[in-house]
């Protein structure tokens, strides 16, 4: 709490070096005024007005993910669910980042998906080859080049977006038309992106230059991205390993959509879910998609008793924190209604539930992250029934920067019926 919720502690550690070739000095890696700047005018974005725009894009993307699920439902065998997830979570954060269409769910080989693919592997990578760890040793590594190679993919791309978009908004600004942008395959109105929200924003009087821009719709595409696959399949896992619990969660989201599959979900809808909302923070609990927050103390500093050198890196793990007997009954059992009372950890301290972290850098995306998942999971449960695998599967975990299961997300689906 004493570092989470300070001001002053609000430097990232030195592992989140390693995503600074690709994010620059975005929200998630800057400091200082910068970062004070930025989170003031990215903050808007993500007000509940501006996140129902979104719905409409993560509900037109569930339905092409549960049409792509429909053959490991014909072959009823045990699957990772987890690759699937990662394409249908790309496509969301594309469209709403950039407001682009890349397809990832229909075309997985694109330069750009398999460019977002690869990076991720080497970040990864740093965090658990020693040598590597160290910026030295990685200019002299073979990863060195193949990390130039796809950052110039993804850097491309993204300021081949932002371009185009600024020709448009010029040519509007000219001619006087609606700003509102077209789709311009079919010529209809499509919603506003993050980055048509930045491009209209400005810091003391000035435009947002289009590296700030790029930086922070990389970002933007980052923690959308790895995170909420993570969250999504853990989520996933957990109702198959739990059918009573999945049951209830299907019997809302029918009470509240109705029968018809194809209709499409709302914000208010997605309000209404309110046991979907209490299941997701027991996930959350048990899985925190970002499992450790880490802290550099710029100056030596006591905390509790303690001193802290200048210099140290401070590491806090929501993911034991979400473990910890001493503030959860029965911790490893699967429980959402533990967060359906007035004596629950969130209420009676907010910095014991973290899984969004806490403070002044808390995750500024969390109601579109929770609008997102409970969109796709409500679809999936109005398609299939979600079954735990034939077979005895090991669960470990990979703990980096994004929580990650070790041999993936194995399940089983059956077409549900009513």
């Amino acid at each position: 709490k004493v570092i989470l919720s300070s001001p002053k502690y609000i430097d990232k550690s030195t592992e989140y070096d390693f995503i600074r070739p690709w994010l620059g000095e975005g929200l998630l890696t800057s400091a200082g005024r910068k970062w004070h700047t930025h989170r003031k005018v990215i903050t808007p974005t993500f007000h509940f007005k501006i996140l129902e725009q979104f719905v409409e894009i993560f509900d037109r993307q569930s339905t092409t993910f549960v049409k792509m699920l429909q053959p490991f439902t014909d072959s009823g065998k045990t699957f990772d669910i987890f690759p699937q997830v990662t394409l249908c979570a790309l496509d969301v954060i594309c469209e709403s980042a950039m407001g682009t269409k890349v397809d990832a769910q229909l075309h997985s080989t694109s330069s750009y998906v398999l460019a977002v693919k690869e990076i991720t592997n080497l970040i990864q990578l740093r965090f658990y080859d020693f040598l590597i760890r160290y910026n030295f040793f990685f200019r002299l590594s073979s990863n060195n080049r193949k990390q130039k190679k796809v950052l110039k993919t993804l850097h491309n791309y993204t300021d081949s977006v932002i371009r185009d978009r600024r020709k448009q908004l010029a040519n509007v600004s000219i001619t006087g038309e609606s700003q509102e942008p077209t789709d311009n395959e079919l010529g209809i109105k499509r919603k506003m992106a993050f980055l048509d929200m930045l491009l209209q924003s400005s810091i003391d009087g000035r435009p947002l230059t289009d590296l700030e821009i790029r930086e922070e719709v990389d970002t933007f595409m980052f923690e959308g991205h790895d995170t909420t696959t993570s969250a999504i399949s853990f989520l996933l896992q957990s109702l198959a390993k739990n059918p009573a619990i999945q049951q209830k969660v299907f019997d809302e989201v029918r009470n509240i959509v109705g029968d018809d599959r194809t209709q499409p979900v709302t914000m208010a809808m997605l309000n209404e879910m309110s046991y979907l909302d209490l299941v997701i923070k027991e996930t959350l609990r048990l899985y925190p998609s970002v499992p450790m927050i880490g802290r550099k103390m710029y100056r030596t500093t006591e905390i509790n008793g303690k001193i802290i050198p200048s210099g140290a890196n401070v590491i806090i793990m929501p993911f034991f924190l979400g473990r910890n007997p001493k503030y959860y009954e029965n911790p490893e059992k699967f429980d959402p209604d533990r967060f359906n009372v007035e004596t629950s950890a969130e209420k009676l301290n907010p910095y014991q539930y973290i899984p969004f972290s806490a403070g002044p850098r808390n995750c500024i995306g969390q109601k579109f992250a929770v609008a997102e998942l409970k969109s796709l999971v409500s679809k999936v449960l109005r398609y299939y029934e979600i079954l735990p695998p034939t077979e005895q599967w090991d669960e470990s975990f990979i703990a980096e920067l994004i929580l990650r299961p070790e041999h993936g997300t194995f399940v089983r689906l059956k077409q549900r019926m009513y």
